[in-house]
């Protein structure tokens, strides 16, 4: 599975781990927001290591131990990482609600997915990405760091560094200057 080949998600090892990540993130998602230290603590069991992201509950994901956080990061309500395989996710980047990062692939030919099996592509955004809400990664894309990624948009392929794109399929709209005035847009 990790190594992008065909694997059969109903394998038991598979199920009993996609099973916990489920209760770690009901666990997570019941939370008081007073609960700042439990919330570290399930956080940590999740994703197998201590993590300084912000996630604003419900928070889903298929495994946890795949995801990988820079520093600075916050997730808005209800997004979902689906992370057969690894998704690495720079430092100081901003999810909106909604947003959905799958990994998980299906074959095209019908016969294939008759067997059962999946794979997957990693996906990596890199630092100081802002991703709009509702905005859909698929899986194998890389996103640049500086980049914003429209609401709404589903990234199909690769978005270059330090540029607006946004759509169905997403592309690039323009280049973004680095403004330092502190206000949205620059």
């Amino acid at each position: 599975m990790l190594a992008g080949l065909p694997y059969d998600p109903k394998d038991p090892t598979l199920s009993a781990e996609r099973l916990r990540a489920q209760a770690l993130c009901h666990e997570l998602n019941a939370l008081s927001p007073n609960e700042a230290a439990k919330r570290a603590q399930v956080l940590t069991m999740l994703f197998g290591k201590t993590v300084t992201a912000d996630i604003t509950p419900p928070f889903f994901c298929d495994y946890g131990y795949n995801i990988e956080l820079g520093e600075n990061v916050y997730f808005n309500v209800n997004c979902v990482l689906l992370d057969v395989v690894r998704v690495d996710i720079g430092s100081n980047t901003l999810f909106g609600p909604g947003v959905h990062i799958y990994t998980a692939t299906h074959f095209m030919s019908h016969v294939q997915r008759r067997t059962g099996l999946e794979s997957g592509a990693p996906v990596t955004i890199a630092d100081d990405v802002w991703v709009g809400g509702g905005a859909i990664i698929c899986p194998g894309v890389t996103i640049g760091s500086g980049c914003v990624i429209g609401a709404g948009s589903v990234v199909t392929r690769a978005i270059p560094s330090g540029v607006f794109a946004a759509g169905n399929p997403c592309r690039v709209i323009r280049k973004l200057e680095d403004r330092q005035s502190g206000a949205p847009g620059g």
